[in-house]
């Protein structure tokens, strides 16, 4: 386990504490040398018991708010499972207007979640008329990782069009030579993650902690 000050991580928001798990090790980002020890020994002290199971650890820690935990899960070409196209998926560009509309028509938790404003490649889309009902890209990370978002209209998830256009986002990662990252929280998202391949290989959370 590493832990380090950095107040501008990038593994979580500005002036709060980043957690991530991976394979057994743990990288952690605090915004000041004084929260070094006490996430140390919280963490040591639980990873002696169970593991690092970050769901635990609000309740040993003087926690304000908690985004998380989340699941980070990974695949290679060998793993993925491309689904099979039984309806017609369209590639636009990021920022499309009809990819605004979808995210306009949710629940502002359920955009937040899937990250779909902040995509940078392009954006694959099923339609119901002229309206996107689902939506899939990716944000290159370090020009290492593709960090998937997706998103499906309320009405019309359970219908397997995330598998659909989220498939066709992580062939075009692939093809660019990134590795597809799939961050989530809800159980759906996961289930749509392992369909695709997707093996989890560890967690995230990000912590606002008194001083």
């Amino acid at each position: 386990m590493t832990v380090v000050v950095s107040p501008e991580s990038w593994l979580c928001p500005s002036g709060w504490t980043g957690i991530v798990t991976l394979d057994g090790a743990a990288l952690v980002t605090v915004p000041d040398a004084g929260l070094i020890e006490p996430l140390r020994d919280v963490l040591l002290g639980d990873l002696h018991e169970t593991g690092i199971d970050l769901s635990r650890l609000p309740a040993g820690l003087p926690v304000r708010d908690v985004l998380g935990p989340a699941t980070l899960a990974y695949l290679d070409a060998d793993d993925f499972a491309a689904a099979r196209v039984d309806a017609e998926v369209e590639r636009l560009s990021a920022g499309h207007r009809d990819v605004d509309g979808l995210v306009a028509s949710v629940d502002k938790k359920d955009a937040d979640e899937s990250g779909m404003e902040e995509v940078a490649s392009a954006v694959w889309v099923i339609r119901e008329g002229r309206n996107v009902i689902a939506a899939a890209g990716y944000r290159p990370w370090l020009n290492t990782a593709a960090q998937l978002s997706v998103l499906t209209a309320a009405k019309y998830r359970g219908r397997g069009l995330a598998r659909l256009v989220a498939s066709a986002a992580v062939a075009d990662a692939l093809v660019n030579g990134l590795l597809p990252q799939w961050r989530a929280r809800p159980e759906p998202s996961r289930r749509v993650a392992r369909a695709l391949g997707f093996r989890e290989f560890g967690s995230q959370i990000s912590l606002l902690v008194k001083h």
